[in-house]
């Protein structure tokens, strides 16, 4: 396992068991809801309406959490032939620098994340082109808390939102806010992802920020037990 896995402070722990927690369950309402429907379309000629459209949420949301989670696992896929024929400082440099360019990249997407999904959640977008030098002055015309999706029902047990951000009406459908805050949540996670990964390199717990080698010696052992046979 990689040391990426093993992180000592409460913080990262935390974080850990939320991504990975949350990663299961998206993969299991994800088969539920495949299943179930499966079932009502060839055994009773019917089906869940809003079926395709939660699944599709779902695994958007699946692939936003697992960026974060390739990053801290290293399973990120890269070319490391030309720094794994640099001498040690220089790929260190090189490699260092590359994660630092990540750290930059990963704070433009949440900043971009955030002005999206501020847009449905009735709260301000940041001002600046790049870097975010506070928050616009909110308007009610710019309001979209009432935007929601075309399918998937609303829940009772979310009701309470309505007076906050829907004036009191009752939603119809799940409002888009609530799916959609995967984007800057997932963006905030990624960022956090490549400062641990900064670190990890800066201090030498780390040689590359792609896939471990670890990885492929495993693959090797497989393929030897497999040319065993």
């Amino acid at each position: 396992m990689s040391d990426a896995l093993h992180t000592r402070s409460r913080l990262g722990r935390f974080v850990n068991e939320l991504e990975e927690t949350f990663i299961a369950l998206i993969l299991g309402a994800m088969t539920v809801i495949t299943f179930i429907n499966v079932v009502l379309r060839y055994g009773y000629n019917s089906g869940l309406i809003w079926g395709l459209e939660a699944t599709t949420i779902l695994f958007a949301w699946l692939v936003l959490f697992g960026i974060s989670y390739a990053v801290k696992t290293t399973a990120h896929l890269g070319v490391d032939a030309i720094t794994n024929a640099m001498p040690d400082g220089a790929r260190k440099l090189v490699t260092l620098a590359a994660a630092l360019i990540c750290i930059i990249y990963a704070f433009l997407l949440l900043k971009g994340a955030w002005d999206y999904w501020a847009n449905f959640a009735n709260l301000p977008q940041t001002t600046g082109r790049w870097f975010p030098t506070g928050f616009e002055e909110m308007k009610r015309t710019s309001y979209r808390g009432w935007y929601a999706l075309v399918d998937t029902p609303m829940p009772d047990w979310l009701r309470w939102i309505e007076p906050a951000l829907n004036e009191g009406e009752a939603y119809e459908k799940l409002p888009r806010f609530i799916p959609y805050f995967i984007l800057p949540f997932g963006m905030a996670l990624l960022l956090f992802r490549f400062v641990q990964a900064f670190v990890r390199l800066a201090t030498g717990k780390s040689e590359s920020l792609i896939v471990s080698h670890e990885a492929e010696d495993q693959v090797d052992e497989v393929r030897s037990l497999n040319e065993g046979d």
